[in-house]
């Protein structure tokens, strides 16, 4: 089985530098034209079945990316984004230069991360990626030929992080994935390979 796993294209809280997490912000004009222009570039790959995040961000890529195919669309809240609680809708940039806020090592250390009041931590979102892979992908691997997953920047990670079975330490390796960036990665009898990065 491939899996494709694609991040959500650009909001206009993207555009403002703010934290979105659990937040349900639609794409700008600048992420449909950019779902639509990766749909395009997908359109000669056939999917089984398309896995998307419910906030809407998520959704409307996977609907844009589809275009007029006739592929289902199976929505799946374990796929959402980290929530950041009471920091949702913040400056990233403020808090990230803090040195004295637990936000300050999100993306150098996040073994040091701490949520903020009612978020959650990287263990929580790893253990929902890790639900919906053994869940979900892993008993349909002789089932399906290609599959879609859409969702976002922290929780495709934590989707990586099983699939390479990496530590926490390495959660950002090779970077926050661009928004309508893909990842490949190829599922054969229980073991994965990733085949694009």
């Amino acid at each position: 089985m491939e899996i494709y796993i694609i991040r959500h294209g650009e909001t206009l809280w993207n555009e403002q530098g703010r934290l979105q997490g659990n937040t349900d912000i639609e794409l700008n004009e600048k992420g449909r034209e950019a779902a639509g222009n990766r749909g395009r570039e997908l359109e000669g790959i056939s999917f089984d079945v398309i896995y998307s995040s419910p906030l809407i961000r998520a959704y409307e890529t996977a609907c844009l990316i589809r275009g007029h195919r006739n592929i289902a669309i199976i929505r799946d809240n374990r796929l959402r984004e980290m929530s950041f609680g009471t920091y949702e809708g913040r400056d990233a940039k403020q808090l990230w230069d803090n040195q004295d806020d637990p936000f300050h090592y999100f993306f150098t250390r996040p073994e040091l991360f701490h949520a903020a009041p009612e978020g959650e931590e990287f263990d929580d979102v790893c253990l929902r990626a890790k639900s919906f892979l053994k869940e979900v992908l892993e008993p349909q691997e002789h089932h399906y030929k290609r599959v879609m997953i859409t969702g976002h920047g922290a929780i495709n990670k934590a989707l990586m992080q099983y699939i390479k079975s990496s530590t926490l330490k390495d959660y950002w390796a090779g970077g926050l994935q661009k928004n309508c960036g893909v990842v490949i990665v190829q599922l054969k009898e229980g073991s994965y390979q990733v085949i694009q990065e």
